[in-house]
């Protein structure tokens, strides 16, 4: 099964976090069906390409109980609902400019049963409040992203990590950060041993990063 991938990653799972790891498949593979927010390539893939991919942040970062976090541009709901299977004491907020891609990802979290995720039609831009983290996956080149999720970190750290940007990313990076000296770049190949990992990376940029504040 796909799923074991999951299990095999991250095998301290409660029975709960199993049985919404579980679940997602067909909760994708319905609404999929009405809304098409994963690829149909993609689709048949889910728990390496989406799933997976998402928790490539936890590999890197562990969320404390009663942070916040948001998920800019989360599409069909990655890394947010993945991320907030496996922190259920995390409080995430999924944002998407898209209307029906945050359609789907209401349905998921509540056929999920997902007491921690906030789900809202919107630019991130527009959005009131703070967050510890901010998480997302290649909606944007860094200096773009930077510039919308300006303002919506908060000062004080709750984890011994400073607060920050932690976005999944893919390719040679050298030029996109060229600017954030103190960023922090994780290869998601040291963790996953599947071939899509090769090129794959998590960037951390912590809250004092130019520009981010």
């Amino acid at each position: 099964m796909q799923v074991d991938l999951i299990f095999n990653y991250f095998p301290n799972l409660t029975d709960t976090q199993k049985e919404r790891f579980n679940s997602l498949e067909a909760l994708y593979q319905d609404w999929n069906k009405k809304i098409n927010v994963v690829s149909r390539k993609d689709i048949d893939e889910l728990y390496l390409r989406h799933v997976l991919h998402s928790l490539g942040i936890a590999k890197v970062h562990n969320f404390n109980k009663g942070a916040e976090v948001l998920d800019v541009g989360t599409g069909g709901g990655f890394p947010g609902i993945p991320l907030a299977i496996l922190f259920p004491e995390t409080q995430f907020t999924l944002v998407d400019a898209i209307g029906k891609k945050i359609r789907v990802v209401q349905e998921v979290v509540d056929g999920l049963q997902l007491k921690n995720v906030k789900a809202y039609h919107s630019r991130v831009e527009d959005l009131k409040g703070q967050y510890d983290f901010i998480v997302s996956r290649a909606v944007a080149a860094m200096p773009t992203f930077v510039h919308w999720t300006k303002g919506k970190i908060k000062k004080d750290s709750v984890h011994e990590r400073k607060n920050g940007i932690l976005y999944l990313k893919g390719g040679d990076l050298t030029e996109e950060l060229k600017d954030y000296k103190t960023a922090q770049v994780f290869d998601l190949k040291t963790f996953f041993e599947e071939d899509f990992f090769e090129t794959k990376k998590v960037v951390y940029l912590p809250q004092k990063s130019k520009s981010l504040t």
